[in-house]
């Protein structure tokens, strides 16, 4: 399983997400995002859910 990482933390590795549940499996509908280097990780749908690098 790939790390997992909170919404708002800051200069993670740049590439795609994709939203999991808070021990990492999977959700309806999950939002996938990309970011650079140096941004932000997003706020996910629901609360307690995190980002997961592809």
């Amino acid at each position: 399983m790939s790390k997992l990482y909170k919404p708002g933390e800051d200069n993670k590795p740049a590439g795609k997400y994709k939203e999991v549940g808070p021990q990492g499996g999977a959700v309806p509908k999950p939002r996938e995002i990309k970011i650079d280097s140096g941004d932000r990780l997003p706020p996910t749908q629901k609360p307690g859910r995190k980002w997961e690098k592809k």
